[in-house]
């Protein structure tokens, strides 16, 4: 109990009077106040007094849940609580559902009593609390009693283990019924009505009858979810038209070289069939046919396979007679419209037609086998370049002439864009590459393709100096000395910085036509004399190029040969698999004018890499010097 004081009042002072107070009122005063003390003093000691007399006992009057308790001691009490309150061993809980019905202990479903703490709070009542609260709950427990509930202890989680078991028993899946397919028999299997202990509301009840220490009933609560039953013979009969034979699907107008005719077996058919439900006015009913993104898969792996792309009719320059050869025809693209496609076969099969052609959208090229060089404007040699690559091996050579074939005849229209590695491709031994000396990373290794970059780079400088805008390019990241080499095998350092790499898809070379005819290529590898000749027709517009270079600058040598040993090797055998190079910086600059007028500026800055020697020894092989770990580079 609390208790509140109300704010005392301030006196009201009178006047002051020369009439002196009565003697005896003072000391009756006096006394009024020293006995209110004393019986104050007195009434705050009596809860003491009283806990002193029943020290270390219950106090009279105290029970729990109808156990008396008084002059116990609280471990006394535990005991003789555990001997009489028995509802968690001896109680019963019965969980029913129908006729079925599931007895268990209270304690089996994790209710329990704690003796002790009950008998703890059994002491401390009368004990708690200021000496007045103290002294009321003593004479309340003296006069009239009084009897505390037990302390229940309820863990859920054995409630959750009881009810999943009976779950368990209870419980069973909504199935719906369904066409399905065995083999490529359509059957209908019957549906099922979902059934579902509420297990939540389980806890619940068990969590309110914890406390009761009564045995009870608990009904269980029931979920339960009827399936859609519908009629399906119509479907039915659609399914088995679609299984009936096979279905044939074919390119229309096919030529001789193209892919297909494509047959889908029964089996097939069958695990593609697909029965869904739709709402309709009738109600909820099942719909038959393909399944859309499994007609949609099949049409994604066949659809490369059709894929035409349109390509311009390629051509020589008869420089005599500056006229176009043809070489190469044109190829009109093609595609399959694999969105269209899915709706027309799923369409057709549920009309029960087995033979269906697919949708195929074709592409024009923009040159095809009658252009003439005027109707291009195709009419002289507007840039030449020619690179060298004594030293190379057979691998290395094979490569070169490999990738120039690819440009031999490509054409390039006024103001487009031309990507290296799209017209490249595949860079593989399947499209006629050997293994050369690639770099990767920090190495140079041997890998497919080998040599390509001789072609790159030839193409970069048929660029550069013919005057056409670079849009993208890679430089190697080392120097290497087949970009630097001149007729009869000499080496001219200007042209550092003038190298591009292509590693496609990743790594490409894009320049743009900006002038106002088409540009036609020309490669031509000579073998013999170790040349890549690189040539542009097209018409002239009286463009110029000037161009400055800083050559190599901020030479940097690189440090000591690095060796690592090769299992492959034999003992004593040393084998230099790379090769050094100073690194350096070159910026090379460009403007492009005609008549006396700027048409574009640009640069062309290279970072090269200080490359050290690598060699490779045999296990055993003695006196190899020690690697030494690369100094790291400062960053800028």
């Amino acid at each position: 109990m609390t208790y509140y004081l109300e704010p005392t009042r301030p006196l009201a002072l009178k006047p002051a009077t020369n009439k002196p107070s009565p003697p005896w009122l003072a000391r009756a005063i006096v006394a009024l106040l020293g006995g209110a003390i004393l019986f104050i003093l007195g009434l705050s000691l009596l809860p003491t007094v009283y806990a002193f007399r029943y020290r270390g006992q219950i106090f009279p009057g105290v029970s729990v849940a109808g156990v008396p308790l008084a002059g116990l001691k609280p471990d006394e009490a535990a005991m003789l609580l555990s001997q009489n309150l028995l509802y968690p061993t001896q109680g019963h809980l019965y969980f029913k559902h129908g006729e079925n019905i599931w007895e268990a202990k209270p304690g089996q479903v994790g209710i329990f009593i704690d003796y002790q703490s009950t008998a703890e709070a059994a002491y401390l009542q009368g004990r708690d609390g200021n000496p007045f609260t103290r002294l009321e709950q003593q004479i309340t427990a003296w006069q009239s009693g009084v009897d505390l509930p037990p302390i229940m202890i309820y863990d859920e989680s054995a409630a959750l283990t009881y009810l999943q078991g009976i779950a368990a028993q209870i419980d069973r899946p909504v199935i719906e019924a369904s066409l399905s397919i065995n083999g490529s028999d359509v059957v209908v299997n019957a549906g099922q009505i979902g059934r579902y202990v509420d297990i939540p509301a389980a806890l619940q009840a068990v969590r309110s009858q914890s406390p009761t220490l009564v045995d009870a009933i608990i009904p269980l609560a029931i979920d339960e979810t009827p399936p859609i039953i519908l009629d399906a013979s119509t479907q039915a009969e659609i399914a088995r038209k679609i299984l009936s034979a096979p279905v044939t699907i074919s390119i229309p107008d096919g030529l001789a070289g193209d892919p297909g005719p494509w047959t889908v077996d029964q089996k097939t058919l069958a695990g593609m069939l697909t029965i869904g439900r739709a709402q309709t006015t009738d109600g909820v009913q099942y719909q038959v046919g393909l399944n859309n993104e499994l007609i949609r898969s099949f049409l994604e792996a066949i659809a490369p396979t059709m894929v035409r792309k349109p390509q311009d009719a390629h051509f020589s320059f008869d420089e005599e007679n500056h006229q176009l050869i043809l070489v190469q025809n044109a190829i009109i693209g093609r595609t399959l419209d694999i969105s269209t496609s899915v709706n027309v076969i799923n369409e057709k099969v549920i009309a029960g037609e087995h033979a269906i052609p697919l949708d195929m959208e074709y592409t024009n090229p923009a040159v095809t086998d009658d252009a003439t060089a005027e109707s291009l404007g195709i009419r002289e040699l507007v840039s030449s370049y020619t690179s060298y690559f004594y030293g190379s091996g057979e691998a290395r050579i094979q490569n070169i002439a490999t990738a120039s074939a690819r440009f031999q005849g490509a054409m390039v229209a006024p103001g487009a864009a031309f990507s290296m590695a799209e017209v490249l491709g595949d860079v593989s031994l399947d499209s006629g590459y050997a293994e050369a000396l690639i770099i990767f990373g920090d190495r140079t290794i041997k890998g497919v393709g080998g040599g390509v970059c001789q072609v790159s780079t030839t193409l970069f400088r048929t660029v550069f100096f013919g005057g056409y805008p670079v849009e993208e390019r890679y430089a190697h990241a080392y120097r290497v000395s087949y970009y630097e080499q001149t007729a009869g095998g000499g080496y001219d350092s200007d042209l550092a910085g003038l190298d591009a790499t292509v590693y496609a898809p990743v790594v490409d070379f894009k320049f743009t036509n900006n002038s106002a005819y088409w540009l036609l290529m020309e490669t031509e590898v000579d073998a013999a004399a170790r040349t890549l000749t690189w040539k542009f027709y097209s018409t002239s517009d009286g463009r110029s190029v000037e161009w400055n270079t800083t050559g190599p600058k901020n030479i940097v040598n690189p440090e000591s040969p690095i060796y690592e040993e090769n299992p492959a090797l034999a003992k004593g055998e040393i084998k230099q698999v790379d090769w050094e190079a100073q690194g350096a910086d070159v910026s090379v600059t460009r403007t492009v004018s005609r008549d006396n007028q700027v048409l574009f500026s640009d640069s062309f800055n290279t970072h090269y890499l200080p490359w050290r020697a690598r060699y490779q020894y045999g296990p055993g092989t003695e006196g190899i010097p020690e690697t030494q770990e690369p100094t790291p580079t400062p960053s800028p």
